[in-house]
């Protein structure tokens, strides 16, 4: 199981699942985006800074640790890259989403909710307090933010963000919501019920190919991150997961 972190955070935010007894049975493997954590910024900017470059990345870890089968689990910005290697990398077994909609340039007005927090999933440079807006959003109110999140959050290169952006205008980055309706791997959807960007509702109106579970999981009260914020909820129904797909 290969995870996939967020816009601007890192492998560290899955320390509550690695700690689980299921990451006994398991293989987790996590990592830093290029440009996140302990990675390097990309040598080659338009390379690696968008949705596809993301997931050639991670594909390409993949190949150098020798792992030829693989299920996805990615977060935010992470489920995104998660959704492009079930299209491009075969070893792909099935893929989980938190906090994205499966969706393509024509639904992103549609996908997400209007908040003026999502003006930093594009802005190049962050003051402390961008940082710690950015961080908390993504955690909820009320979940306690820890220091390393905050630091992580500082220390990506924002370079990474509006290349990104731009990359999705040109079209250079595949449709989610095609392949959550063309794939034939299977694919959870897991989203808060009380998540402050996507848009829940759309997530019912994608016509799954493999829909895991047969529905769109709503955490009751969770937010943005209901893997870190309840792992005591999240992580039996990962496990059910894993032991269906694995």
């Amino acid at each position: 199981m290969l995870f996939i972190h967020g816009n601007s955070s890192c492998k560290e935010m899955f320390g509550r699942q690695f700690a689980a007894p299921m990451a006994e049975r398991y293989r987790f493997i996590g990592f830093d985006l290029p440009g996140h954590g302990e990675s390097s910024n990309a040598p080659v900017l338009e390379r690696s800074y968008s949705i596809n470059g993301f997931a050639a990345a991670a594909m390409a870890l993949l190949d150098v640790l020798g792992v030829e089968k693989a299920a996805v689990m990615g977060w935010s910005l992470g489920g995104h890259a998660a959704l492009e290697m079930m299209a491009r990398w075969k070893g792909t077994t099935a893929a989980w989403i938190t906090g994205t909609p499966p969706a393509g340039g024509a639904d992103m007005a549609e996908a997400f909710l209007p908040s003026g927090k999502m003006g930093l999933t594009f802005q190049e440079t962050f003051t402390e307090e961008d940082a710690r807006t950015q961080v908390q959003g993504g955690l909820g109110e009320g979940v306690a933010m820890e220091p390393w999140m905050l630091s992580a959050s500082l220390r990506a290169d924002g370079r990474f963000r509006p290349l990104m952006l731009q990359s999705a205008i040109e079209g250079r980055d595949l449709d989610g919501r095609k392949i959550a309706e063309t794939a034939a791997q299977p694919l959870a959807v897991v989203t808060g019920g009380a998540e402050p960007y996507v848009n829940n509702a759309f997530l019912e109106k994608v016509t799954y190919r493999n829909l895991w579970d047969g529905k769109a999981h709503v955490l009751d009260g969770l937010g943005h991150a209901p893997f870190w914020q309840a792992p005591e909820v999240f992580n039996p129904l990962f496990e059910q997961f894993l032991d269906e797909v694995c």
